[in-house]
């Protein structure tokens, strides 16, 4: 939380109230997304309108009312303070992403990730976005690489209605495939060995999904952008942890894989961490 925010509240909360705030928010377009510990819940319109003071582009302040939930990945938002709205579009590398920010999952704390994959991807490349929510990734990498054909896969009916969506606001309908459905049966149906480069931004369910990764990747291997949570003590390294249980199960899954690169996405609470690995694999059949 910023300074110039601290000091709008300083006069409008209690001392032992300022010190109990979280240190962050997310701006998703023009739309703010707090939380606040269950005491400070009835400070909530007082906090919005601070944001809305501080932060000239947000017309909107919701507040979320539970964690992330579901295959979905979902949160129930409540409005608060602003525009009674819960749709924004959002920009980000100079791409645009039209959002329900209740009824799809969307976080602009993995903005580094997207770019940082996007510039990996080698000219010609055929990409399978598992998980691909409302085309965030894919359509990041359609804008900055000159990949061939990214399959972008994604269980949420309305998430995928807003993918078609994104992909037409940024005009790269040419090579971004969207497709509506689980990606194990999708994958086994009808994309085997397609994949250079297969991305998997769903942390909670990705080492379950990992196989499917792996069936998708081209007979000569490629690829896997792995996420996974994890905790870990002050004396232990998540990175590490994550690559020792994904190099355990791909040691059955194929005959040659290393982490080329792991690191630490964000801290999600006390001890817990999201970790990305990057995993090349030769195949061995």
């Amino acid at each position: 939380m910023g300074d110039d925010l601290k000091a709008v509240l300083a006069d409008r909360l209690e001392a032992w109230e300022l010190k109990r705030l979280y240190k962050s928010y997310d701006i998703v377009g023009d739309i703010a997304i707090i939380r606040t510990p269950d005491t400070l819940k009835h400070r909530s319109k007082i906090i919005a309108e601070a944001i809305m003071q501080t932060q000239k582009r947000v017309k909107t302040v919701l507040f979320q009312a539970c964690p992330v939930f579901g295959d979905l990945r979902l949160r129930k938002l409540e409005w608060v303070a602003g525009e009674m709205k819960k749709e924004a579009i959002h920009k980000e590398y100079g791409c645009l992403f039209k959002v329900d920010l209740e009824r799809c999952y969307f976080s602009p704390r993995l903005s580094y990730e997207r770019m940082r994959i996007s510039q990996q991807v080698q000219p010609g490349e055929v990409i399978v976005n598992m998980f691909s929510g409302v085309g965030c990734y894919s359509i990041i990498i359609a804008k900055h690489s000159e990949a061939e054909k990214i399959y972008s896969v994604d269980i949420n009916p309305t998430a995928v209605q807003y993918m078609q969506e994104n992909i037409k606001l940024n005009k790269v309908g040419e090579r971004i495939v969207p497709i509506h459905g689980d990606a194990k049966n999708v994958i086994e149906e009808s994309l085997q060995d397609v994949a250079d480069r297969v991305l998997m931004p769903l942390p909670k369910r990705a080492y379950e999904y990992l196989d499917y990764a792996v069936l998708a990747l081209k007979r000569t291997g490629g690829c896997i952008h792995y996420y996974d949570f994890e905790h870990a003590k002050k004396d232990e390294s998540p990175v590490e942890k994550v690559k020792a249980k994904v190099n355990e199960k791909l040691r059955n899954l194929s005959g040659d894989a290393k982490a080329s690169f792991g690191r630490v996405v964000r801290t999600t609470g006390p001890n817990w961490y999201q970790v990305s690995l990057d995993l090349h694999l030769k195949k061995t059949c």
